[in-house]
């Protein structure tokens, strides 16, 4: 039910002076309202000087950061952010998280939850380990998103998390090509730069309308500077300088290819790509017969579709290899979740393929009799 707006406000001025405050964010704006600036994050922090709370705010182009001693100067800083018309507040305790937005009509929406104590030390463990970015993060107020994808978002930041080295540091430049409505790019920010690290990300889709609102999404969540997005195919975009990570999530059919054949053109040093259906081995499977005595594989449409399936993908990962990257092949989330949960994960290692390498990838698709899109793209520099 809706509530009184002043009330609710006054229920967050309340925990952000609680001392046991853990972190704050406000974020969006009210119908027919602009604030000053576009996001604002508190959180306590301990200095030399003692305790203070830190305020971080960005007016969407770039951020600014203070740190406001307790008593009247945080009181005052506090009540000034209040007054701000934000669409969102999202605030978590140490005993308490409470969500509070506004509706068009002007009320307020408040949820509120205790916080979660683990009876274990385990289940407290797996319980942190669940996601990378809490789903009460504001973000996701403005993304969306359904709880099946944050989970695929999620453990695929898992998979980043565990790729790039823990030593990283900025800057960072990252692509995330076929992004769609950019639930991957704005995760992917969030976590990166929460790492620590200086991230530029530039989201790719073919549609100048998903350019357009993931635009306006980015200016809202006050990362218009260090997020844009570009309207064009994977495999023309413009996209200076050239990244150091690509991210590719559910491309379809030969668009994982052209993302992959990008990211090699780029030299690029991580690549995390899961790819969707696969259909162009699939069709050249179905136009000739199966090599002996393999005939069993296919005959079935079932067992030739998710033969294709594997085969698409062990040889995108054999042609990796042949440029230079260390790759592998792995499950990044669980299949209930999605059936396209197979993760290509590389990274660049700028040694040469083997003897070894270049006879096995050859005399597989030379037995199958198939050419593989990611071969014909990269056909100027393919190692033979």
């Amino acid at each position: 039910m809706p509530e009184n707006l002043d009330a609710a406000l006054g229920e967050v001025r309340a925990l952000l002076l609680d001392p046991a405050l853990t972190r704050a964010v406000a974020a969006g704006r009210r119908r027919g309202h602009r604030p000053s600036v576009v996001r604002a994050e508190l959180r306590p922090v301990t200095l030399k000087a003692g305790p203070r709370l830190q305020i971080s705010t960005s007016d969407g182009a770039r951020p600014y950061t203070r740190n406001v001693a307790p008593g009247p100067d945080a009181d005052s800083a506090i009540d000034a952010l209040l007054a701000e018309p934000f669409g969102n507040w999202h605030v978590e305790t140490a005993d308490a998280t409470l969500q509070l937005r506004v509706t068009k009509s002007g009320e307020a929406q408040v949820h509120r939850a205790a916080a979660t104590r683990p009876a274990a030390a385990t289940v407290g463990h797996d319980r942190e380990k669940e996601y990378l970015l809490d789903p009460g993060d504001p973000i996701f107020a403005e993304i969306g998103g359904s709880a099946a994808k944050r989970r695929q978002v999620d453990a695929f930041l898992r998979a980043l998390a565990a790729t790039l080295p823990d030593e990283l540091t900025g800057p960072l430049r990252v692509v995330d090509l076929g992004c769609g409505n950019a639930y991957l790019t704005f995760a992917a920010y969030r976590y990166l730069s929460r790492r620590g690290l200086d991230v530029e990300l530039v989201g790719v889709d073919v549609r100048e309308d998903q350019r357009q609102r993931n635009t306006e999404l980015a200016e809202r969540l006050g990362w218009a500077g260090r997020v844009r997005f570009v309207a064009g195919t994977i495999d023309d975009a413009v996209v200076e300088p050239a990244p150091d990570l690509v991210l590719a999530l559910h491309a379809c059919d030969t668009a994982t290819d052209e993302a992959l054949a990008r990211a090699v053109r780029w030299e690029a040093r991580w690549v995390l790509a899961a790819p969707c259906c696969h259909h162009d081995v699939a069709a050249q499977l179905r136009a000739r017969p199966a090599p002996a005595p393999y005939e069993l594989l296919t005959r079935q449409g079932i067992l030739r579709e998710r033969f294709a399936d594997v085969l698409t993908d062990a040889l995108r990962a054999g042609l990796l290899r042949l440029h230079g990257y260390r790759t592998e092949v792995v499950e990044f989330v669980d299949s209930r979740h999605t059936p396209r949960n197979l993760l290509i994960r590389a990274r660049r290692a700028g040694s040469g393929p083997t003897t070894e390498q270049q006879r096995d990838y050859r005399e597989l698709v030379d037995q199958w009799q198939v050419t593989p899109r990611l071969e014909t793209l990269l056909a100027p520099t393919t190692v033979e």
